[in-house]
């Protein structure tokens, strides 16, 4: 799946390609289930190189051996050792600091990394044009009904227009983060209610396509009806480009059938929706659907991105790739 959008300001929407390997199957399932036509506008397909199958794991040595100290305290070689052993200021040592040490300090400089602030509100811009808007909602699944804060993201295509992904429950606040800038798209990461609950309107409001892996459908379905069904399916391997950005669409089967996650690899950012939170995978409710799958799909396909890579959850706060890697172990 490849697709290209242009401003509407400029030549409108275009498609290329084919469809999605193994889209026939899933779209076949759909049509079964609510009698209608495929969507209006297909994704067009371009096979991207394998993500990678293994997950790297992060660097726990620590940084460069530290040399022993002597005994003589009156030895000036000695004194200068100590100097860099207690946290002194060479920048070579600085540099030989394990790969992880880099994302650290990313993440602390993270204004999403923000653990504790689980109120409604508004964060950002960051430095690479992404703004966070926090909304409450109820999340009623398997018969509970949950009070959660959701984490909706916009990011700057960096021509006036914008990319919603997970449009929450509440629409006026997205929408005004939004502001004057055009909707070119929105992107849900599965079906469930936070990630969904306002595409319709999110969308309607700036007349943008809606982006959903069509095994997806069926809870779509169960929050809006099979009126307004989702102009684009997304699979894994398939991508956007959307005025600077080029957005990659990473499969995440686990929390459910059609989860994917969202990369931008220029901006160094994942968009992981339920899949994977700090320091956690991802639960719906207070379930693991199917765990072994989605730490497969944590491992192989999020865990392999580079470590300095920042995770940005549909709940809590931001976290990195690194960081999670640290902690994949003990999930096992």
């Amino acid at each position: 799946m490849f697709w290209k959008r242009k401003s509407k300001k400029q030549d409108g929407q275009e498609a290329t390609g084919s469809a999605a390997e193994g889209a026939v199957d899933t779209q076949e399932e759909v049509e079964e289930e609510t009698g209608s036509e495929g969507t209006g506008a297909a994704a067009d397909t371009t096979a991207e190189g394998d993500k990678g199958t293994k997950a790297d794991k992060a660097d726990d040595s620590g940084g460069a051996e530290e040399s022993d100290k002597t005994e003589d305290a009156h030895a000036s070689d000695d004194t200068a050792e100590d100097s860099e052993e207690s946290g002194g200021t060479d920048a070579d040592e600085e540099s030989e600091d394990s790969d992880d040490a880099p994302a650290k300090a990313a993440a602390s400089d993270d204004p999403f990394d923000d653990a504790g602030l689980a109120e409604p509100g508004v964060t950002g811009p960051d430095s690479s044009g992404i703004t966070r808007v926090r909304s409450e909602g109820v999340f009623e699944f398997d018969g509970t009904k949950h009070e959660i804060v959701s984490n909706t993201w916009i990011v700057d295509t960096g021509d006036d227009g914008v990319i919603v992904i997970d449009p929450a429950h509440d629409a006026d606040a997205i929408l005004k983060a939004v502001g004057d800038r055009e909707i070119y798209l929105v992107a849900c990461t599965n079906g469930y209610s936070p990630h969904i609950e306002s595409a319709i309107k999110v969308a309607e409001e700036g007349d943008a396509d809606i982006a959903l892996h069509p095994r997806e459908m069926r809870i779509w379905r169960r929050f809006h009806g099979a009126e307004h069904r989702p102009e684009i399916e997304v699979e894994g391997e398939g991508s956007f480009e959307i005025g600077d950005v080029r957005v990659d669409v990473i499969a995440l089967p686990g929390t459910s059938p059609g989860s994917v996650g969202y990369y931008i690899s220029s901006l160094g950012v994942v968009f992981s929706g339920d899949t994977l939170r700090k320091g956690e995978p991802g639960k719906v409710g207070d379930s693991a659907i199917d765990y072994s799958k989605q730490l497969a799909s944590i491992g192989e396909a999020l865990l392999s991105l580079p470590g300095d890579t920042r995770v940005l959850p549909d709940q809590g706060p931001a976290t990195t790739v690194a960081a999670e890697n640290a902690n994949f172990d003990s999930w096992v």
